[in-house]
């Protein structure tokens, strides 16, 4: 069992206000063996690794007696898009964002959508480079309202994410951690105290699923919802892919969305988005409308009062009722915002019913625009 003391040696504290932190590269949250392999405490995973060796994530590695993460001040690319896009549709709406991600993935999902990035075991496509305050002082330039770590799981390049989040907070820019969740539980204390928001992918609502399809644990996720939901002030958003034949059943679509009931609340907001085959499901034919509408129907009648529909054109199912009188409040095409009816407390103009997110007097109007970002 790993005991505390060896933890705390590999502790590594997020930045500090005045901009103090570990020298960049070098890892936390890992302890010495008996054996004298270096174990990753990041993830559940727990890699072992001897020196020259990296984890499953890849870039997590030990070198000189020490876990270093290879990824840092490096990025596959910058770009502004819609918050909506991440997706997120009570936070901000409307407003642009700046993404970014580096490279590798603590899970091995067969059906990844962005498998180039997440799945690369090369370091040359990470082409862009910035360092915290640049690329928070990026943000500010193109009058991004926030910044996403997205494209991989940001989980695994925890060190450089923190340090962004609180350049950019000094900055009066927000973060969005768009997340599977994969994380242990002393390092998610620091990952989302740095974060404003997140989107968690609960991937399926079976421990089958996630052992088989993306060899991980179904449990470990649900830890991470809970602790973000109740002991931290991140704005929660959940997406579930739903997969033809794989995690779309009635069945699970009923257990998935009462546990988000019954252990989130009603005001969650839950999007179902559709698939199209990729990475090692090629085979499988892309998700049916009428699956994602079925699937809304099934959590709109277990209580759940934001449901969405994702990656197809559905404007009802894409847009925000309110969830006592049914008025449409944000309308949505895409990522472009149509009508709104919310009035500067965030409540419905026609009956006066508070809706759940963290939104401002007037909303954004970034619209559908996505913008290459190219930092010197």
């Amino acid at each position: 069992m790993t005991d505390k003391k060896s933890l705390i040696l590999g502790w590594r504290q997020p930045a500090t206000p005045s901009g103090s932190r570990v020298p960049e590269g070098k890892a936390g949250f890992w302890h010495r063996l008996d054996d004298g392999r270096l174990q990753c405490d990041l993830c559940p995973r727990e890699c072992k690794l001897r020196d020259g060796q990296r984890g499953l994530c890849f870039v997590r590695m030990a070198r000189n007696n020490a876990v270093e993460l290879t990824t840092y001040g490096r990025s596959s690319g910058f770009c502004i898009d819609p918050i909506e896009k991440k997706p997120l549709n009570h936070f901000l709406p409307g407003t642009p964002v700046l993404s970014f991600g580096t490279a590798g993935c603590n899970l091995a999902c067969k059906f990844c959508q962005n498998w180039d990035i997440s799945k690369s075991r090369e370091m040359d496509t990470l082409a862009d480079a910035a360092s915290p305050e640049a690329l928070a002082q990026a943000a500010v330039d193109h009058q991004c309202r926030s910044i996403a770590y997205t494209y991989n799981d940001p989980v695994i390049f925890h060190e450089y994410a923190v340090d962004v989040a609180q350049a950019a907070r000094d900055r009066g820019v927000q973060s969005v951690a768009v997340t599977a969740g994969y994380i242990s539980t002393i390092p998610r204390t620091s990952f989302f105290a740095a974060m404003d928001a997140a989107n968690i992918d609960l991937k399926a609502f079976s421990e089958s699923f996630y052992h088989k399809i993306c060899g991980g644990r179904l449990s470990r996720v649900l830890d991470t919802l809970l602790y973000v939901h109740h002991e931290t002030s991140v704005w929660l958003e959940i997406t579930t892919l739903l997969i033809p034949g794989q995690n779309d059943s009635a069945a699970e679509l009923e257990a998935m969305t009462r546990w988000i009931a019954d252990n989130l609340g009603p005001d969650v907001p839950l999007h179902f988005s559709a698939f199209h085959g990729d990475y090692r499901m090629r085979d499988i034919p892309s998700t049916p409308v009428e699956t994602l509408t079925a699937a809304r129907n099934i959590a709109q009648s277990n209580g759940l009062n934001f449901v969405y529909t994702g990656n197809v054109h559905d404007t009802e199912g894409g847009s925000t009722h309110c969830p006592k009188c049914g008025t449409r409040v944000i309308e949505r095409d895409w990522y472009q915002l149509g009508q709104w009816q919310l009035d500067a407390q965030g409540c419905c103009k026609k009956c006066g019913t508070w809706v759940a997110g963290v939104f401002e007097e007037k909303p954004g109007h970034w619209g559908r625009r996505r913008q290459v970002v190219r930092m010197s």
